[in-house]
Formats: structure tokens, sequence, C-alpha cells
């Protein structure tokens, strides 16, 4: 399914506005080593803490994947990890640079199939050497179907790299009017540092089309965290647990009664430290769109009662970051015009506790249609996002401290 007409569906939603006037912070700009034409930024945090950016870059007649590290003087000179014509480029759906470990580092990317449109694969190259070289690219999917395969987690698990994503094989099946068997669904694997698939499963048999996924890696297990769809159009987040070397039933987050017939491009994210998790999602139920967070302390076997964090005016796509207290960075974006958006942030407390909105793009101007990124590194928080700037694309990054928030 197209994303950008998808997401219509509930556009016409985001037009209340916002009640409390947002803070300026100490907002440091850090250049990226990208041109015009860059886009679909993307941040993680390896192990020994060292931030990783990465995006799309323009060449030629195709793309480029590219990535660059975060040190005391700002951003390393990029590095590229490939390149072709005949990419999928979308908005929504990105690539991605991970370190698993000190030195293995997993990315992926997504090819079109020669059938195009929405047909596409997932490519994912892994690295020994901390990114220096990378391997010949796997495709983890092996169903050979003409249709959606994406919407990428890359995480670290006991056998090297966890893979989680949409995998759209069941719909195929064009001449079933019956969702359960020809709708999309979630699937998982395992991918050594050889290069070797392993504990391919299917999660959820039936789920949202086109909204981001997320993993979180507790001292239980993997976590992971997506949009649920039921045959009668109901499409709130659940989360699924690894327990035992399988994965559980997906369990809905906020039980928000969520009725839409498409999909909003809206996905959750998770964070974890040990058996404390948090989740944050949009949801537009009972057409008031607001963002969510719960926490759980038992590796997500449970949740608390949600917290509202923002209300009204917000087109989510939402961002998290654990924060040393305990409380966490929530970001989204805000509407601000009739195409473009700000980057927001506040502070958001277990027992409900908000801190005051931060706008981190205010003067920019943010794409609607676009996903921020948002990590934390030690003392600051790394924010990534997408910039048009004379009808061409930018990645723009920024630092702000966490004792702004």
């Amino acid at each position: 399914m197209g994303v950008g007409l998808i997401f219509l569906v509930v556009l016409t939603a985001y037009t209340v506005g916002e009640s409390s006037e947002p803070e300026t912070p100490n907002i440091v700009v850090l250049s990226v080593p990208a041109g015009p034409g860059s886009s679909s930024p993307n941040l993680a945090v390896g192990p020994d803490g060292s931030v990783v950016l990465s995006w799309l870059e323009t060449d030629g007649p195709g793309h480029a994947l590219k990535y660059s590290t975060l040190d005391g003087n700002g951003w390393a000179n990029a590095e590229t990890i490939a390149k072709g014509d005949n990419w999928f480029v979308n908005w929504a759906d990105f690539p991605s640079v991970i370190p698993i470990s000190e030195t293995l580092w997993a990315a992926h990317w997504l090819v079109s199939q020669p059938a195009g449109g929405y047909a596409y694969d997932v490519f994912v190259a892994l690295s020994t050497d901390s990114g220096q070289s990378w391997s010949e690219p796997l495709i983890p999917h092996r169903d050979g179907t003409a249709t959606e395969h994406g919407f990428v987690t890359l995480y670290p698990n006991d056998t090297g790299v966890g893979l989680v994503w949409l995998d759209g094989r069941n719909m195929a099946n064009e001449q079933s009017d019956d969702v359960g068997v020809s709708g999309m669904t979630l699937r998982a694997a395992s991918l050594s540092p050889d290069l070797v698939l392993s504990s391919e499963a299917k999660i959820d048999g039936l789920i949202c089309d086109c909204c981001q996924t997320d993993v979180a890696r507790t001292s239980d297990g993997p976590v992971a965290i997506y949009r649920d769809r039921t045959s009668d159009e109901i499409r709130d987040n659940y989360v699924s647990r690894y327990v035992d070397n399988h994965w559980q039933e997906g369990k809905p987050l906020g039980n928000d009664n969520w009725n839409i017939p498409g999909c909003p491009v809206n996905g959750p994210v998770i964070e974890a430290n040990e058996n404390s998790v948090v989740a944050a999602w949009f949801t537009a139920a009972n057409d008031i769109p607001r963002i969510q967070a719960g926490f759980s302390e038992d590796s997500a076997e449970s949740f608390s009662a949600p917290i509202n964090v923002v209300s009204e005016e917000t087109l989510g796509r939402v961002g998290l970051a654990l924060l040393p207290d305990g409380d966490v960075a929530v970001s989204w974006l805000r509407k601000a015009s009739a195409d473009s958006a700000e980057v927001c942030v506040r502070r958001v407390s277990a027992d409900g506790a908000l801190g005051p909105v931060v706008v981190i793009s205010k003067g920019d101007d943010v794409p609607r249609f676009s996903v921020p990124r948002m990590v934390r590194a030690g003392g600051e928080l790394i924010f990534a996002w997408t910039r048009r700037i004379d009808d061409a694309s930018h990645v723009i990054t920024a630092s702000v401290p966490v004792n702004t928030l």
C-alpha cells in the first residue's frame, strides 16, 4: 500500500491547537557531512556509548547509504556502506546502521523488486571491524513474493544480530477477502556474524501495513513493539516478549481501541534498562490525536496505565530516550503549517509528571511526512531530522542538554 496515500486517512484529525507555550532550550546544531539530497536519518547508540548517524544521499541516478560517528569535534567524515540505482526510498521506511557490539555492526536498506510499486526486499550487511568494511548483503526473508518487506529493527541478541520486520508475503493472496490470510505479518530472525540465518519466526499474523517497529533488550530478553491490526480494523500498539526461545503472543498497550480503515504510518517506540521498560505511542482513538507512554517494571509483562504525554495538535512520529534518573524524554512532530512541522520534546516521569514542551526545530521547514530521531548520549540528547532548503532535503542534527528538560 502507498504510505503517503494511506496517511491521508487520519491527516484531517490533526487540527486542534496546542495549549502550552514551548520553551527555547540551549540547542547546538551539529554540522552533518551530508549535502543537498540527504534524507532518511537514523540514530543509534553503541554498547560503548558511541553515537552513529546514518542517512540516504542521492548518488547519480541512485542513492547511497552513508554513516558518521560523533566525537568531541562533531560528526566524523562520512563513510559509504552501499549504493544502488534500484533502491526503494520512502520517508517512512528508512535504512539503519546499528553497532551491535564493539566490533560487530549491522546495516540494512531496501531494494525495489522488478514488479515495482511497493514490492521491495530488505538487504542486510554486517561488519566485523566496526564499520570499516562490509559483507555482501543478504535478504533475511525467503518467501520470494513480490510484496512489501520493510520497517526493520536490528538489535543485539545472543547469536549476533536480531531482526524484526514487516513482511507482506500473505498479500500475494489477492484472491482472498479475509485479511487474516492476506494481510501484513510481523516476522523475526537471527543472523550470526558469519551470515547464517536462524530462528526464523512469525510473531504476529496480522498487523498494520506501514508502521515502524522497535525492539528493546531487557534483562529477560528482547521485547518487540508494533502496531497490530484486527479483522474489524482496530489498530492499537502491541508488545511481544521473547521467552524460552519463542516470541509470545502480542499484548495490547493501553487498549486505545482505535478503529481506522487504513494505516496511520505512526509506529511505537520502546526502551529498556534491565527489567525497567518504557513504551510510547501515537493514537487518534475517538478522533483525539495524542501521544501516550506506559512504564513497566517486569520486562514488559505488564504496563502502568497510559500517561497522556501530549494531546491535540500532534502528528505523532514518536521518539523515546531513557534519562539517567529514570524519567524519559519523548519527542514528536507538531503541526506548524499546512505542510511543515516542528520537532518537540518533553520529560515524562513514571508518576505522570510532565516537563515543559521544548521545540527543537523552531523556524525550520520540517516536512510533515518525515520521522525525526532522538537518542541520549551521556548528558545530551541528540536529534536528527530532515529539513527542506531551496526545494532540496537536508539532514539536520542538534544536541540539547538533558537538564534543559
